[in-house]
């Protein structure tokens, strides 16, 4: 091997290593490892975690709504709500709630082309201690006609 195959050689690997050894480590990357300076925890207790609509008509859209309240001494932020099929749609507010404050999810089911009893979920993540919470919603759907 000549003199400069062998500089390259080194330059490619100085390089290579260089690259490898940075990745990831931008300035708002390193931000990500430091501690946090939040003091306090935010903690999420629903009133229920279980709606029960009873008997409803087939094709019916019905609908309720989950009440929580932070019980934690730390902002609050629900970062999703997602349901168990595409039949069932929860809304919520992304804003903060503060410690002692409460908000809503307002979960919304068609009940078209279903019939008997039915029970779907919502997985609601938070920010909190509890940050996974399940929600339940049952009902009977009727036919119409019986």
């Amino acid at each position: 091997m000549n003199r400069r195959v062998i500089i390259n050689l080194i330059a490619g690997l100085t390089l290579t290593g260089v690259l490898i050894s940075s990745c990831g480590r931008t300035k708002a990357g390193a931000a990500g490892y430091k501690p946090s300076d939040t003091i306090g925890t935010a903690i999420l207790t629903f009133k229920s975690i279980d709606h029960d609509f009873g008997q409803v008509n087939a094709g019916e859209k019905v609908g309720c709504i989950f009440t929580y309240t932070n019980s934690g001494d730390a902002d609050l932020v629900i970062t999703s709500a997602s349901a168990s099929c595409g039949c069932t749609v929860p809304k919520f507010d992304k804003k903060p709630v503060a410690p002692g404050g409460s908000g809503t999810i307002e979960v919304i089911f068609d009940t078209s082309g279903r019939e008997g009893m039915q029970t779907k979920t919502v997985v609601v993540q938070s920010n909190a201690e509890n940050n996974l919470v399940i929600l339940r919603i049952i009902a009977d759907i009727i036919k119409s006609g019986k």
